[in-house]
């Protein structure tokens, strides 16, 4: 089995919502050494909220703030990767544009032959280019490495029809489907990754990161959430 996982950056601040909480981290590293001891192919793609959110600077062109998103998940993905190392895990730092000796440049081929040695592949810098959500960058390198399904680790327990925290009465969704998200303009993915995910018969899982053992529960199919599939 092999599966994309995306953190969001917020998530892994913890309740400093900046920075990084390294307890968090470390057990999302116990997790994912779960996995892969069981076989498991695992990419990571992390958001760079805990940072900086793409259309913060609107004293700036969009181009450049997103520009400043894409560093801020190179980042993101150094530390985490060290702490991943850390707990006994192998992996690797692949980037759609140059950064020196930090990152390795992406090329598909490469990122599966890492995969299939039991590496796990941080995908950082989103597509690179602006305009460009993280969430289109995870359903692309998904597609791209022929994942089974993208695991979506949030700060809420799945999909819901309206904002949780600020409607009590709102309903969580067990199973949609992409369409159902595209034409109630759902926040499960953005719009362009919700058609790229619906074209290539991508499974989206959304999961609350806090809950124990969610990844391992989310790669297995059992777990307390929602289902986005084609």
């Amino acid at each position: 089995m092999r599966c994309m996982l995306k953190l969001s950056g917020e998530a892994l601040a913890g309740e400093k919502h900046t920075g990084f909480d390294l307890e968090v981290i470390r057990t999302v590293a116990g997790q994912v050494k779960k996995l892969t001891e069981d076989g498991a192919g695992l990419g990571v793609v992390i958001g760079g909220g805990n940072f900086w959110r793409g259309r913060t600077g609107t004293e700036i062109d969009r181009d450049k703030s997103d520009q400043i998103g894409m560093l801020a998940t190179v980042m993101n993905c150094i530390y985490v990767a060290d702490v991943f190392r850390g707990e006994g895990l192998r992996t690797k730092i692949m980037t759609p544009f140059v950064c020196g000796a930090f990152t390795e440049l992406f090329a598909v081929d490469k990122a599966r032959e890492y995969l299939a040695e039991g590496y796990v592949v941080f995908f950082a810098g989103g597509t690179g280019h602006p305009y460009f959500s993280t969430d289109t960058g995870v359903v692309l390198r998904a597609v791209e490495i022929k994942a089974d399904c993208v695991l979506l680790a949030k700060a809420i327990d799945g999909v819901y029809d309206k904002d949780p925290a600020k409607h009590p009465d709102a309903k969580r969704y067990d199973r949609l489907t992409l369409d159902e998200v595209i034409t109630q303009g759902l926040q499960a993915v953005d719009l362009t990754a919700s058609v790229l995910a619906r074209d290539a018969g991508m499974e989206l899982r959304v999961f609350s990161l806090l809950e124990e053992d969610s990844i391992v529960k989310a790669a297995s199919g059992e777990f307390n959430g929602t289902v986005v599939s084609a």
